[in-house]
């Protein structure tokens, strides 16, 4: 289903992408296999602590149904180590030529962050249509990402930042918007205590929200 994946592709696998940050390597399995069963194959894993490499490589090599990313892309060698990793997909916050440069020379779908018109633009100059918009709340939410829809209709978005399970609709019922990135389906205390039941029933609610 993913072996010629693209970053435009990836928007429409899901309609939440849970975005995660994972402390302990040993929870990797368990709480993507819970997303998994919950129906959001889709999860970015950030670079954020120090055990999410080790959490991407067990994800990829033991969770075959999960579509597995690293977020926090910000440095070029982020974007190689996160590859070697086994990540599927790649997320920055931002964007800087030698960042898309790196992205793209690892030949993986990539989502570079942006939160205004320019940013956006510049990456479509080089053929970048499916791009994370962040940090979506603070940046203007359903009403900016509208109002680009206009002069820019051949890009598409995967909001993120301050999302709920009250907002996502709204931001999914957007023509431009593909999919949305959330934290909350995996709280931290459900992690920690090993609740996998209650993420699957988070992502469950989740994967119920896609309008169309």
């Amino acid at each position: 289903m993913t072996a010629d994946l693209t970053a435009d592709a990836l928007l429409d696998l899901a309609p939440v992408v849970p975005v995660v940050v994972i402390d302990d390597a040993e929870a990797a399995v368990p709480l993507a296999a819970a997303l998994v069963a919950g129906g959001l194959p889709v999860i970015e894993v950030t670079l954020r602590t120090p055990a999410a490499l080790a959490a991407i490589e067990r994800i990829a090599a033991q969770v075959p149904d999960a579509v597995v990313g690293a977020g926090t892309i910000v440095r070029p060698q982020d974007a190689a180590d996160a590859a070697a990793a086994g990540s599927r997909f790649l997320v920055s916050p931002g964007c800087t030529p030698a960042l898309r440069e790196a992205m793209t020379a690892t030949g993986l779908p990539f989502l570079p962050g942006v939160s205004s018109a320019s940013e956006a633009m510049a990456l479509l100059e080089h053929g970048i249509t499916a791009l994370k918009f962040f940090p979506a709340e603070a940046a203007g939410g359903t009403a900016y990402l509208k109002s680009l829809g206009g002069p820019l209709p051949g890009v598409r978005f995967c909001p993120t930042g301050g999302i709920t399970p009250a907002s996502a609709p709204d931001y999914l019922a957007l023509p431009n918007v593909g999919c949305v990135g959330g934290s909350w389906l995996t709280p931290a205390d459900a992690v920690k205590d090993g609740d996998w039941d209650r993420i699957r029933a988070l992502a469950a609610e989740a994967a119920a929200l896609r309008t169309r």
